[in-house]
């Protein structure tokens, strides 16, 4: 599979656009820290105020200095004012923050452009990280030619959340495997199972982390693709239009009122309080479905993310550490980094914390830890299944000119995909048909098709 070579990456990335909502829909809590330039027994990490990073904050002093001498200082921001800070900083190379959380969607980008670290000679010489414990998707969603740039903080992967004991009461049966027009019968059939209960509910909120995010993993598995190997648009394509034409009259059909403003956040809402009987999404939400306290906790049943013509569908997300090629301190970082992302990491967590708030995702080991599986059973095996199975280099029936399951790797597609999911978004809205809004995508696509093409043939 061909990557964009590094010229073509380096002039590109500068311009990454900001707006991912994590897939999972990120978390708009207070972020703050301190920011003091690293010394040789300290090092300074700039990270996304989500919670899980919030409880690593609150660990570090009392296990990791107290192990190693090593202090962090700590500068926590929001998601998309860490994004622009983070972009900054690197592409300036000025050295200020040793370690970053960064996503699969930035490791690669950043690794071609040389501004983190391969990790490589850090592995070698630390074996009790044990790299072969990371479950392969997130080893190969981090890499860049054939080295690891990244580590997993914690990761995802997407899946179809159904109430089965709704499903069970009107005498259906979920396959094990579903196909999206078998998900769409489900739907049908619970649309007004209780009053004012949609079929299922998907994402319409524009945005790229939004529902192009679900979208891209329909397209995928219907055959289509946004550009081919060799750089041609395919937005407006038979295979991508049958994809979105049926998204489209799902949601319009059987899904959620409110449908172009929904985004995570609100279909968590509709299936925990009971207005949406399945749900398509992140892995991640089933924590919260499951939740003491949660109206529908045991009621949930997870199956694997619906296909049409691929065998796995579902989309692979992680945040992860990157650490700056101009940091002074790499040691000290690379220390940082084996501790937050190893096994002992989340044996504290769950000891200190809970186990329902390890940052799970990213080793085989945790779904083979019985105390985790006691809080997270009825997800965690679908979860490590769902993730397992998303394929970053190969998605879809075509190959592709870059990494990604429900993005494409370049840095130009956070500005198409929320051009382009405006314009979905309408047509979920109805103020416009998908061949409309499709043939608007093809055009923007092909704008950046042309970069690409170009550049290669320079």
């Amino acid at each position: 599979m061909r990557q964009p070579h590094r010229a073509a990456t380096l002039a590109a990335a500068g311009t990454l656009l900001l707006g991912l909502s994590g897939c999972s829909g990120g978390w708009a809590g207070w972020g703050g820290g301190a920011f003091g330039a690293s010394t040789e027994d300290s090092i300074s990490v700039l990270m996304v105020n989500n919670p899980q990073m919030v409880d690593l904050q609150q660990l570090t002093a009392e296990h990791f200095t107290a192990e190693t001498g090593i202090r962090v200082n700590f500068t926590v921001l929001p998601e998309n004012d860490v994004r622009d800070k983070i972009s900054q900083e690197f592409s300036s190379q000025a050295g200020q923050y040793d370690v970053a959380s960064l996503s699969n969607f930035e490791i690669p980008i950043y690794a071609g452009a040389e501004w983190i670290t391969p990790m490589d000679e850090f592995l070698a010489e630390d074996p009790g990280f044990d790299q072969d414990d990371i479950l392969d998707p997130m080893e190969t969603s981090l890499s860049h030619e054939g080295q690891v740039y990244g580590q997993p903080f914690y990761g995802e992967s997407s899946f179809l959340m159904y109430r089965r004991d709704l499903v069970e009461a009107e005498g259906l049966t979920m396959p094990e495997n579903p196909t999206w027009p078998e998900v769409a019968e489900i739907a049908a059939a619970l649309d007004g199972a209780e009053p004012g209960m949609a079929g299922i509910c998907l994402r319409g909120q524009p945005g790229w982390g939004q529902v192009i995010a679900p979208l891209t993993t329909v397209v995928n598995t219907f055959g289509g693709t946004w550009f081919t190997e060799d750089w041609q648009a395919r937005v407006d394509s038979p295979e991508f239009t049958e994809a979105v034409r049926f998204y489209v009259d799902l949601v319009r059909q059987h899904g959620q009122a409110g449908a172009p403003q929904s985004g995570f956040t609100e279909c968590l809402n509709n299936l925990t309080q009971g207005d949406a009987a399945m749900w398509y999404d992140a892995t991640s939400a089933a924590g919260s479905l499951e939740a003491e306290g949660s109206p529908v906790k045991g009621k949930i049943g997870y199956a694997p993310a619906p296909v049409v013509e691929t065998d796995s569908a579902g989309w692979l997300y992680a945040w992860a550490w990157g650490i700056q090629e101009a940091s002074r301190n790499k040691d000290a970082a690379w220390e940082f980094v084996s501790w937050a992302s190893g096994k002992e990491y989340e044996q504290l967590v769950g000891e200190e914390l809970g186990w329902s708030r390890v940052p799970a995702g990213k080793r085989a080991s945790t779904y083979e830890n019985e105390e985790y599986l006691e809080v997270a059973g009825s997800f965690a095996q679908p979860t490590r299944q769902a993730i397992e199975s998303a394929d970053p280099a190969d998605p879809g029936v075509q190959p592709r000119p870059a990494l990604g399951v429900q993005f494409v790797g370049i840095p130009e597609f956070p500005d198409l995909g929320t051009q382009v999911s405006q314009e979905i978004s309408s047509a979920i809205a109805g103020r416009t048909s998908v061949e409309d809004a499709l043939a608007r995508g093809q055009r923007l696509a092909s704008d950046v098709a042309e970069r690409y093409l170009s550049r290669e043939g320079s």
